[in-house]
């Protein structure tokens, strides 16, 4: 009976490091089960019609291939364009397309595909088809190229007469609901090798507390998490990541000010704003006080904007205004956190002498808003954050670290916008999903993942 015993017991250990081997390396099948919150209308990488945000640019990644791609370490690499240069001073920039690359539907990538989907995305490109290459000419010199090149809205889409967008990404769309459901499968071609899963099913425009609940009762194998929930989910024993600060958290006012009065009344709530606090009350400590437009990690100087709240400065600087208005703070009524952050932003304010009504629709006086990061280049991420905030373009496109903080700062003192915090893009997973990553913009990559096989 003992020798029986201890060969079970061995058949077993033999047994358990098999399992635990073959679980440690990849295998293909299977279908990877995602919830997100956002609910795009298009899948379309150059629309208007659909905001940026980590959920698109996860979308887009899976689906498309852009020209050159930014690796973790800052790094460009060969993407779609094998290979480029620069002339004429940064102005002139040629690139290489990659021969035998196929669209979804068996169409060849040509030169002339790919400068029609830059143009529509740029119109203020000239961007031009030279047999096997593309050429973008720039009015003035553009150092900063292939950083644009590498974002999710430059990435190359084939679209016929009736606006149906094909890529080259490692998945092709097999049902596509707008705004309620996404089903993809794995390009058994496609040119950087076949997916190890067979496909994903995407759910759309499911709330936090509802991504939750599908993770826990085994309906989704891969949700996001509010960055306030971050700290609690990682308690629960989930698998969890986290991105480095991606977001703006942000007050911006719909219009210029149009006196100094007005100036001195933004100046003061800026004050008033106990950043704090709400980051470690309401945040729960997930993300970064801000007081500048560019997270530190890409600016290198965001620490040299105050972010501490200074009620007694606040109050001077209201005692010299004469008369107080009543200012309507607009928040999207679909996130939690931002009512609360809205309502305690209001208290601030009320705290130095000023009045802040916080209300969920119509027209406001100012807002408060998320914006994702575009870019871990500063001069993009500036750039792309003004345009998202609805403030006056950039006249400065790239140049040196003064000449980026003088941009940022000449921003921030028009009053226009008010930042508060940098926050990371957060996402848990069930245990038989492996292999998933965050990019530093704060989407999925899914290119290597896969799920184990828990069939007998």
């Amino acid at each position: 009976m003992k020798r029986i015993a201890w060969l079970w017991l061995v058949s077993s250990l033999f047994s358990s490091v098999l399992t635990a081997v073959a679980e440690t390396r990849p295998q293909y099948g299977g279908t990877l089960q995602i919830a997100m919150r956002a609910a795009p209308i298009s899948l379309d990488p150059a629309s208007n019609a659909v905001s940026d945000s980590f959920a698109r640019r996860t979308l887009t990644s899976l689906m498309f291939d852009t020209l050159v791609v930014i690796d973790e370490s800052g790094r460009v690499k060969p993407g779609l364009a094998e290979s480029w240069q620069a002339t004429r001073g940064n102005q002139r920039w040629q690139f290489h397309l990659r021969h035998g690359i196929t669209f979804h539907d068996g169409t060849p990538l040509t030169s002339e595909i790919a400068a029609s989907s830059l143009r529509l995305a740029n119109p203020a490109w000239n961007v031009t088809a030279e047999k096997d290459s593309v050429i973008i000419e720039c009015e003035n010199p553009n150092p900063e190229m292939l950083a644009e090149l590498a974002l999710s809205r430059n990435a190359i889409a084939k679209r016929d007469a009736g606006n149906k967008v094909v890529g080259t990404g490692p998945l092709h769309i097999v049902n596509w609901q707008p705004g309620k459901n996404l089903t993809l499968a794995a390009e058994e071609n496609y040119w950087r090798g076949r997916p190890f899963l067979d496909g994903i099913e995407i759910e759309l425009g499911k709330s936090f507390r509802d991504q939750t609940t599908s993770l826990e009762v085994g309906k989704a194998d891969l949700i996001e998490i509010a960055p306030e929930q971050s700290h609690r989910a990682s308690q629960a024993g989930r698998r969890m990541a986290s991105s480095p600060p991606a977001e703006l958290l942000a007050l911006v006012f719909a219009r210029d000010a149009s006196s100094r009065d007005e100036q001195l009344l933004r100046q003061a709530l800026a004050l008033s704003i106990e950043r704090g606090s709400i980051l470690s009350v309401l945040l729960q400590g997930s993300g970064q006080t801000a007081a500048g437009l560019l997270p530190t990690w890409i600016s290198g100087y965001g620490f040299l904007f105050p972010t501490e709240a200074n009620l007694t400065k606040a109050r001077q600087l209201r005692d010299q205004v004469r008369t107080l208005p009543t200012w309507t703070l607009g928040y999207d009524s679909g996130d939690p956190l931002a009512r609360v952050v809205a309502e305690r932003i209001a208290l601030n304010a009320k705290d130095a002498g000023l009045s802040l009504q916080p209300i969920s629709s119509g027209g406001t006086d100012v807002r408060l808003i998320r914006v994702p990061i575009a870019s871990a280049d500063s001069w993009i991420a500036l750039q792309e954050l003004v345009s998202e905030l609805g403030l006056p373009t950039l006249k400065t496109k790239a140049g040196s670290a003064e000449e980026l903080f003088s941009t940022e700062k000449g921003v921030l003192d028009t009053t226009r916008v008010i930042p508060l915090f940098h926050l990371p893009a957060a996402y848990a997973s069930a245990l038989r999903l492996r292999n998933w990553t965050l990019r530093m913009d704060g989407s999925l990559d899914l290119s290597e993942s896969w799920l184990v096989n828990t069939k007998p």
